[in-house]
């Protein structure tokens, strides 16, 4: 790395929080103060509102997720690899309608989980809404792809916040302890064992994401925090390298699910068998981006959707028995399971094929002076607003009609996209036989004719999407593709 690189990240690191671009006030090492985002902590209620949305992006032999909390606030963590400069994360970002990334985490500067950062600031600060702030452990790398990170950091001035143990980073809503690196680092040269690991608690639910962290972090992990890396969703660490996920480490987190980010024909042989046995032993249902394609789950407080591109065995077993999902696959997701306080419920059986044509509507039984759920229908779909679209959220919507011969009660019922973003209708909400209803993306008054979403970021993708529409008690009622 030159001289001139290292100048830049000292300078940027150090001097971020003076720019005005984070919310609160930084201590003098440039890593957020923790008391001036306490507020975000006091997200960890029984029933909270809105839902949180975690998606592990397929993108090969490499990491990236993006969180999605319930006020719409959204962070990317890793972007993806330096072999095709994070193209998959960047366009998984496009196609789901993210107009700004408010926290940018890197876990640690190798090339495999910052292969996309240039890319991704370059495009949020020229072409989107920008980037909040961007979250780094502060070891340096000696490769192109970090100095090409550092000069976009530069070149668009964006807040570079050195982050360490005990930081809490502003994530509305959702509880976001950051558990490593310590400070001073672990007495290791390794990037991988003192990168940032990160610990969400939504109502009753929780996700630890541990980057690639290896024996040494693990280890103070386990010693330093104990019973409380408990969590729901376990990303696993480095890309499920037997490195990584100790049985001690395991126990603690008592998971109900775990995610792997690898390639289907890893180079590394990830994820290794001893890690996967490890987890057999636990019973402990396991999804492979290399396999499920890209994995979403979606809480609201107390259960968890589990939603995947493609339906693959989730026995850690028999894992690699599933076909493989090319990284870039524009495949939607279906639900797969759900994780209640009871443990996982399947959905469906684990290696059938994902149906990628548009099903027909499943049918219910129409009691007598009842109406018929199928006979509502999507007679228009706008997706593409005028003008900028973050700017003229109403002029995206949905337009449904009422086909039948009798009023249709659509309280409770949902309309979602492709990426599982998700609307409920209010309670109260009917159409009348003939009568048509407008949703509209952005926010407004609802009316008999026309309801608002109240997303703060378009939902519907222009170049194509799923629209899914489903009653009160889940049945699909709509399910239509378009391009």
């Amino acid at each position: 790395m030159s001289w001139h690189t290292t100048l830049i990240i000292a300078a940027v690191v150090l001097l971020a929080g003076c720019t005005g671009g984070m919310a609160g006030s930084v201590d003098n090492t440039g890593a957020p103060d923790v008391s001036a985002t306490e507020t975000s902590t006091t997200t960890a209620a029984a029933t909270p509102d809105g839902s949180l949305q975690i998606h592990f992006i397929n993108v090969g032999q490499s990491a990236s997720t993006l969180i999605i909390g319930p006020a719409g606030e959204t962070m990317l963590i890793d972007t993806g690899d330096f072999r095709n400069d994070g193209e998959y994360t960047l366009e998984y970002l496009q196609q789901n309608g993210i107009d700004r990334i408010d926290h940018l985490v890197v876990t640690h500067n190798d090339a495999d989980h910052i292969g996309g950062n240039a890319a991704v600031i370059e495009y949020y600060e020229t072409e989107a809404d920008g980037i909040g702030a961007i979250y780094d452990p502060g070891i340096a790398a000696s490769t192109q792809t970090y100095e090409r990170y550092l000069d976009a950091v530069e070149e668009y001035n964006v807040d570079l916040f050195e982050v360490r143990e005990g930081d809490t980073l502003p994530f509305e809503d959702v509880e976001t302890r950051v558990l490593g690196p310590p400070d001073p680092y672990l007495d290791t040269d390794s990037r991988n064992e003192n990168g940032i690991v990160l610990h969400f608690t939504f109502g009753q639910t929780s996700l630890l994401h541990t980057g690639d962290s290896e024996e040494k972090q693990e280890a103070y992990l386990v010693d330093e925090y104990g019973e409380t890396l408990d969590a729901t969703i376990y990303k696993a660490g480095h890309h499920g390298s037997d490195s990584s996920s100790s049985a001690e480490l395991l126990d603690l987190v008592s998971p109900e699910v775990a995610v792997i980010s690898s390639a289907y024909d890893s180079q590394y042989g990830h994820p290794h068998e001893e890690v996967l046995e490890r987890f057999g032993e636990r019973s402990i249902p396991t999804y492979w981006t290399a396999t499920h394609g890209s994995v979403v789950m979606v809480s609201d407080g107390s259960t968890v959707s589990v939603r995947t591109q493609a339906a693959a065995p989730t026995d850690p077993l028999a894992i690699r028995e599933g076909d493989p999902v090319e990284p870039g696959s524009t495949m939607p997701v279906e639900e797969r399971a759900v994780i209640t306080p009871d443990g996982v419920e399947e959905q469906t059986a684990t290696g059938t094929e994902t149906a990628t044509a548009t099903p027909t509507p499943t049918q219910t039984a129409i009691p007598d002076g009842g109406s018929d759920p199928g006979a509502l229908a999507l007679v228009e779909i706008h997706a593409d607003a005028a003008g900028t679209e973050s700017e003229n959220l109403n002029d995206e919507y949905l337009v449904f009609e009422n086909t039948g011969d009798s009023e249709l009660d659509l309280s409770g019922w949902t309309v979602a996209d492709a990426a599982d973003h998700v609307y409920t209708v209010p309670e109260g909400t009917t159409l009348a036989p003939g009568g048509q209803v407008t949703l509209h993306t952005g926010s407004g008054t609802d009316t008999e004719t026309d309801l608002y979403w109240g997303a703060a970021a378009p939902v519907w993708n222009n170049g194509g999407d799923t629209v899914t529409v489903r009653t009160a008690d889940g049945t699909v009622v709509i399910q239509e593709d378009y391009n």
